[in-house]
């Protein structure tokens, strides 16, 4: 079995405010298929095919430390050169707490116990169906932000500053009002900036999975709040349409 040689003086792992995931996966059928199914999810995703790959995302002592900040790692136990459970096992003894989910084709009692046990959260066995993977994803990330995680205090986009924990929007230093939908959809744009958005991710996103109506609903609400944030509405700067594709924020 090889071994992975620590780095010295480690930065601290600090989880982000977003939703970034690391999926560790060699086989590139399934590794693609992941980060397709999480991209759709919003997720902001990173692939690595092998463990010491994934390791130099983790701990980078290079002057990004933005490379080291995972809020969820999707982590394939047999990988080439650093298998998973050495990957789970060095995080863990670093102090590093981001949620793991485990996948492996070995199913049985003693494999399952012996992921958890090495500091995994949750083990998947393959071959498994992207909407449970998808599911525990999300328990994954709901749990943590329970367990203290921070929410962002503030969000900013030029001349535009977003208040998540008081639901207040400052535009040009002036406070303006947005009905519920329109201040989720500005929420999500402003957690991605110049992340392209379909309509059907953003029905998705603010309105749910069981959505009855028409995809022009977001039309009306990206008018509605181009009318309160851009100077000109009929040239937007911030909200701006991505033709053939949807829209983004910058």
């Amino acid at each position: 079995m090889s071994t992975l040689e620590l780095p010295k003086n480690l930065p601290r792992f600090e989880l982000g405010n977003g939703n970034r995931v690391l999926v560790i996966e060699d086989e590139d059928l399934i590794r693609e298929m992941l980060v397709l199914a999480l991209e759709e999810e919003g997720y902001e995703v990173t692939a690595a095919v092998d463990g010491q790959t994934a390791w130099g995302y983790l701990y980078t002592p290079d002057s990004n430390p933005e490379r080291c900040q995972f809020d969820l790692i999707v982590l394939d136990l047999m990988l080439p050169q650093v298998n998973g459970l050495d990957i789970c096992r060095l995080l863990r003894h670093q102090g590093n707490t981001v949620p793991i989910l485990i996948l492996s084709a070995k199913g049985s009692e003693t494999d399952r116990v012996l992921g958890l046990e090495v500091g995994a959260d949750d083990y998947l066995t393959k071959p498994f169906s992207m909407r449970e993977l998808v599911a525990r994803c999300r328990a994954l990330l709901r749990r943590q932000r329970l367990n203290g995680s921070p929410e962002p205090q503030v969000l900013q986009f030029g001349d535009i500053i977003l208040y998540p924990q008081e639901c207040r929007v400052m535009v040009r230093s002036e406070e303006v009002n947005l009905s519920p939908k329109e201040f989720r959809l500005l929420e999500l744009f402003m957690s991605y900036p110049r992340r392209v958005w379909s309509r059907e991710q953003l029905l998705e996103q603010i309105w749910g999975h069981d959505f009855v109506g028409d995809s022009k609903t977001i039309d009306v609400h990206i008018r509605w709040l181009r009318e309160k944030l851009e100077r000109d509405p009929s040239q937007p700067d911030y909200i701006i349409t991505v033709r053939g594709f949807g829209y983004r924020l910058g």
